[in-house]
């Protein structure tokens, strides 16, 4: 592993240094006083924080000193580097404050530890792991428990650690009796955790999708939905969408291939990849907080009113806050279409596009939140005071996900005061292929992510640049929409994959499988999804080709490649008897 981390950081550091070398050779004429000012060292900070994140593995500190190295670039003068340094300290606790006390950031941010409270108060009313239950329930063969699996972790979309923690000790037991081994559970429960959070609309991952995207388009001047620009990468979110369905069509062939077959077939023959108990349960422990609090009666109601509530309310929200935005603007035609068809379909799209997505997700998680405590109380599950203890402590989870975002934030705007992505558009958009720019992408991001086990910090990183860069070579909003969800699926490849990512350890854990046997089996796999993401994903679509043209074809491909390399994991016992169900 080290050999493979060793080798991904060479070939970033060569391409950058590439990078280096042509700015040079070409003497590019960049717009922008500071982009012509500072030339080549604008690159410094987005570089500074990229390997500093290889190096450390921490996304928190290499994206403060990235930062700091703009503002030092910003404030050299004479030959005193001492004073440089200190006002570049100075700045960054300016640009720290600036980002919070923008309204749209504050709003993401609340929304964000709100959502954190919800997931909380679901977690220790016992919702989420009574819908778990009863799905398990529902397990009757290899096939159906994993697809039980694969469905449970859809439902519990809402965040990628709940996945992980609850998901998998509720169905380690039924994929045990099934014979389906830890590893191959591990690996479901992974790729149905960033995955799915990554994609949802309503999770503790869309505040900081969505701030990111609004910083990076206002970065570039132009004015636009942010939200409808999330929603928008949803269909091209190749990578999350197809590990989905690899699950489903290897679970319902039957077949797997390199060394998850291995596992598989081990484990059809009696043998089982059983991690320590102890050690299980010792980091399970430290995770604890989303398990019910003792005594409690499980009920899947517990989780569908309160979750029922945040969708039903941020719909609600959303129409509301649009349809006020609107009525208070000055375009007659369709302040006049809300109020003669204020129900129309036309009518609600023009609502959510004119909505303020950061007022309207936190209201919406307020609202889930007393939904739930209400409910809690009345159910005498715990008391006022101990409800307003557990919102709160759900808020303290997610404070991470909150600093991390002012940070990148803080990031996003010093690289456009220096004029970076300027000077990078100027660089490369006269020589680099309109097509090729989402694959790119993408595959940086992937290696980011792999290299770091971080993907909010990989799209904090990459999304300033390439907003710019993707709308500097072709301004058409489709085109700058492929490259923006390139950005966020290649951030997940390594958040799913990565051996020292937090999801992929909890997934281990939650399965009860040995760490690096389930980064080994399910390696293969990720990759071989990414391959097909690029090559018949991201390469149509930088060529213009519909998503839903790209897809399909994306998906004949994969189920081509599966019966290709996958082979049965049939097996028949020493008495000739097929263990498992054709």
């Amino acid at each position: 592993m080290k050999k493979r981390n060793f080798r991904l950081i060479l070939m970033t550091t060569m391409l950058f240094i590439m990078t280096t070398a042509l700015s040079f050779a070409d003497e590019v004429d960049v717009a922008g006083q500071n982009a012509a000012k500072f030339g080549i060292w604008t690159l410094i900070p987005p570089l500074v924080a990229i390997s500093l994140a290889f190096i450390t593995k921490n996304v928190i500190v290499s994206l403060v000193i990235g930062i700091m190295s703009g503002g030092f670039i910003l404030n050299i003068s004479g030959n005193n580097p001492f004073m440089a340094l200190f006002y570049s300290f100075l700045d960054l606790i300016q640009r720290a404050v600036n980002s919070l006390a923008d309204p749209w950031n504050a709003g993401i941010i609340l929304q964000v530890l709100a959502i954190g409270g919800v997931i909380n108060l679901v977690g220790k009313m016992g919702g989420a792991k009574a819908i778990a239950e009863a799905l398990s329930k529902r397990a009757k063969s290899a096939k159906s428990a994993q697809i039980i699996t694969w469905v449970a972790g859809l439902l519990v979309f809402f965040d990628d650690y709940a996945n992980s923690l609850i998901i998998g000790p509720m169905m380690r037991p039924v994929t045990d009796k099934m014979k389906i081994s830890r590893e191959r559970l591990a690996f479901i429960i992974d790729a149905t955790a960033a995955p799915v959070a990554g994609i949802a609309i309503i999770s503790t991952w869309i505040g900081l999708e969505v701030g990111l995207i609004g910083s990076a388009f206002d970065s570039i001047g132009v004015e636009t939905n942010a939200f409808g620009v999330f929603l928008n990468t949803i269909p091209f979110r190749f990578y999350n969408i197809l590990i989905l369905g690899f699950i489903v069509i290897t679970a319902l062939l039957l077949k797997d291939f390199g060394p998850m077959r291995k596992a598989e077939i081990e484990c059809r023959r009696g043998g089982l990849n059983l991690s320590s108990n102890e050690d299980v349960d010792k980091e399970l422990s430290k995770h604890d907080e989303l398990e019910p609090l003792p005594g409690v009666k499980l009920s899947v109601w517990n989780a569908i009113i309160p979750i029922g509530a945040l969708i039903l309310g941020a719909l609600f929200a959303f129409y509301y806050s649009g349809y006020t935005a609107i009525m208070g603007g000055e375009d007659s035609a369709v302040i006049q279409l809300m109020q003669n068809s204020p129900a129309s379909f036309d009518a609600i799209k023009e609502a959510f596009s004119n909505a303020d997505a950061s007022v309207a997700l936190f209201q919406s998680a307020f609202f889930a939140g007393l939904v739930a405590i209400i409910m809690g109380v009345a159910k005498k599950i715990f008391t006022l005071s101990e409800a307003l203890d557990i919102w709160v402590d759900g808020m303290k989870t997610l404070i991470i996900t909150g600093v991390i975002l002012i940070c990148a934030w803080s990031l996003s705007s010093v690289i456009k005061e220096l004029g970076t992505a300027k000077y990078l558009i100027q660089l490369l958009s006269g020589s680099l292929p309109p097509f090729i720019l989402p694959s790119l992408i993408f595959v940086l991001g992937a290696i980011i992510s792999f290299a770091t086990g971080t993907s909010y910090g990989t799209m904090g990183i990459l999304m300033p640049l390439a907003i710019p860069l993707a709308y500097s070579i072709n301004p058409d909003m489709s085109y700058v929409i492929v490259a923006t969800s390139a950005v966020l699926t290649g951030a997940i490849f390594g958040d799913h994959c990565s051996p020292i990512s937090d999801t992929t350890i909890l997934s281990s854990m939650g399965a009860g499988c040995n760490h690096i046997d389930h980064v080994r089996t399910q390696m293969p796999y990720a990759i071989f999804v990414a391959v097909i993401t690029i090559l018949f994903g991201y390469i149509p679509a930088g060529f213009g080709l519909p998503v839903y043209v790209v897809l399909p074809i994306a998906f004949v491909a994969m189920f081509i490649g599966i019966q290709i390399f996958g082979k049965s994991v049939e097996v028949e016992d020493i008495d000739g008897d097929r263990i498992l169900e054709s």
